[in-house]
């Protein structure tokens, strides 16, 4: 899997949780930019859902 791939499925989910207007995400920095009105908590659970490992900056 590409680097790109893998920064389309942590976006997918992060598009998952109620709230998010827009994500945008930095491979390099290995970061997501969320837009929208959702908890922190419920993003991080999207993405190790997905099978990554999140925590907030």
């Amino acid at each position: 899997m590409t680097y790109e791939t893998h920064a389309e499925v942590v976006e997918k989910a992060i598009r998952m949780a109620d709230g998010v207007d827009g994500v945008e995400t930095d491979v390099d920095e290995s970061t997501a930019t969320v837009e929208g009105d959702t908890a922190v908590d419920e993003l991080v659970e999207k993405i190790e859902m997905a099978g990554y490992d999140a925590e907030p900056l």
